[in-house]
C-alpha cells in the first residue's frame, strides 16, 4: 500500500518538471523570434501570397539592417534571379564569396548559386569556368549537369559526350540516349561536308551507346548512300522498323528513293504498304499515295486512301481523300469539290503537328531535339491528331 501511495505522490511531481521544460522551451523561442527583424515575417507572408516583388523589397531592408545576414542573401540572390534580374542576382552571391569571415560550407554554395546566375544571364563562360570549380564538392552532380547543359547550348559535342560519360559513370543516371544523339550530331555534321567515311564510325559508336537509336541508322542509310552504296543504305534504313515501327515514317520517302533508283520501285510500294498496315501514319501514306499514283492510276489510290481512312479516320486522311477524289471527278464537280476539298485542307493543316511529349511544344515538322525545353527524342513520329484517334 505504501508503495502505490509513494508513486501517487511522483505524479505531480513529473507534471511539473514537464510544464517547466516545456515553458523553457517556449520562453527560447520567443527570445529567438524576437531577434529576427519584423521584415523576415514580411518577407515570408509575401513569399507564401506569391508576392515575389514585395518579399525582395523587404528582404533588402533586412539586408541593410543587418549585412551580416548570411541566409538572407541567398533568399534574396534566389529570388532575383527567379524573377530575371541575373545581375542583382550577379552581385549578391559575389559579395558573398568576397565576404573574408564566409565559412567553406557557404562560399561553395555561393559559388555554386553564382554559376546558375551565369547560366540564366546566358554568361556561358563564366558559368562553365564556375561550375569547373564545383566538380570535386559536394555540388559535384549538379555542376557536371550544368556543363552538360552548356556544352549542348555551345553545341560543342565532344565535350557534352565527355561531360555525358562522366555524369552517367558517377552514379547520377543513365545518359546513353543524349551521347548517341551527341555523336549523331557530330556525324550530321561530317555528312553535310561531305564526309561521310567520318560519319560511318560516329553512327557506330552513337548505336554502340544506345542500340534503338532511329536516328544513328537513318544517318548511317544516308553515309552509305553518299558513298553510292545504294543497297547497303537501303538495308541500314529497312533497319529502322526493328527499332520502331512507327518511325518507319521518318524514312519512307529515303526507302521509295533509293528503290526507285535502283529499278525496284514496286518492291519499294509492296514494302511501305506493309509498313502502313503495321503502324498507319499520315507521312507513310503519302510516300505510298504519289507512288501508287504513279504505278497504278487514280483508282489504285483511291482505294488505298478510302481503306487506309475506314482504319484510321482523321481530317488528315479525309484532305487525302477528297484530293484524289477531286482528281477524277467529272468537270462540273470539280469546283464543289475544290471549294470543300480547301475548307478541310486549311483545318487539316492546323492538326498536322509534332508535339513534344515533355513540354507540349509544336512543331510542323519532326525534331530530335525539342526547340522548346531541349529534351532528346520526346517527339512521337505521328502527328497529333493520329495520336488523339489512336488513344
Amino acid at each position: 500500500m505504501e508503495f502505490e501511495i509513494w508513486w501517487l505522490l511522483c505524479i505531480p511531481v513529473f507534471f511539473s518538471l514537464g510544464w517547466l521544460a516545456a515553458r523553457v522551451d517556449i520562453n527560447q523561442l520567443l527570445a529567438e523570434s524576437r531577434t529576427l527583424p519584423r521584415g523576415y515575417f514580411n518577407g515570408l507572408n509575401f513569399l507564401l501570397n506569391e508576392q515575389p516583388d514585395k518579399a525582395i523589397d523587404a528582404f533588402i531592408e533586412i539586408v541593410k539592417l543587418d549585412p551580416e545576414t548570411i541566409d538572407m542573401h541567398f533568399a534574396l540572390g534566389n529570388l532575383f534571379r527567379r524573377r530575371g534580374e541575373t545581375e542583382r542576382a550577379i552581385r549578391v552571391h559575389q559579395n558573398l564569396l568576397l565576404r573574408p569571415d564566409l565559412p567553406q560550407e557557404q562560399k561553395i554554395h555561393a559559388q555554386y548559386e553564382l554559376g546558375q546566375d551565369y547560366l540564366k544571364a546566358g554568361l556561358l563562360d563564366r558559368a562553365e569556368e564556375t561550375f569547373t570549380i564545383l566538380l570535386d564538392t559536394q555540388y559535384s552532380a549538379q555542376a557536371r549537369r550544368a556543363l552538360l547543359e552548356i556544352y549542348q547550348r555551345e553545341k560543342e559535342w565532344p565535350r557534352a559526350i565527355e561531360a555525358a560519360v562522366a555524369l552517367q559513370e558517377s552514379g547520377a543516371g543513365g545518359k546513353q540516349k543524349e551521347i548517341a544523339q551527341f555523336y549523331c550530331e557530330l556525324a550530321q555534321d561530317a555528312l553535310v561536308h561531305t564526309h561521310p567515311d567520318i560519319a560511318l564510325p560516329l553512327l557506330e559508336k552513337a548505336l554502340h551507346a544506345d542500340r534503338k537509336n532511329v536516328r544513328a541508322t537513318l544517318l548511317m542509310g544516308d553515309a552509305h548512300l553518299a558513298n553510292g552504296d545504294t543497297e547497303n543504305a537501303l538495308l541500314a534504313w529497312r533497319r529502322v522498323e526493328q527499332q520502331s515501327v512507327p518511325h518507319v515514317a521518318l524514312v519512307a520517302q529515303r526507302l521509295m528513293d533509293g528503290y526507285r533508283s535502283v529499278g525496284r520501285l514496286q518492291e519499294g510500294v509492296n514494302l511501305l504498304k506493309s509498313y502502313l498496315a503495321d503502324a498507319s501514319s499520315i507521312d507513310l501514306l503519302e510516300v505510298v499515295f504519289k507512288t501508287v499514283i504513279e504505278l497504278d492510276g487514280v483508282d489504285a489510290a483511291n482505294q488505298l486512301v478510302s481503306d487506309e481512312l475506314r482504319r484510321t479516320p482523321t481530317l488528315l486522311g479525309l484532305d487525302k481523300l477528297l484530293e484524289v477524289r477531286l482528281m477524277s471527278a467529272p468537270p462540273e464537280l470539280r469546283p464543289e469539290l475544290s471549294m470543300v476539298k480547301n475548307l478541310v485542307h486549311g483545318y487539316a493543316q492546323k492538326l498536322a503537328r509534332y508535339q513534344c511529349s515533355h513540354c507540349g511544344f509544336k512543331a510542323r515538322q519532326f525534331y530530335w531535339q525539342c526547340p522548346g525545353c531541349n529534351q532528346w527524342e520526346t517527339y512521337p513520329p505521328r502527328r497529333t491528331e493520329e495520336l488523339n484517334v489512336m488513344s
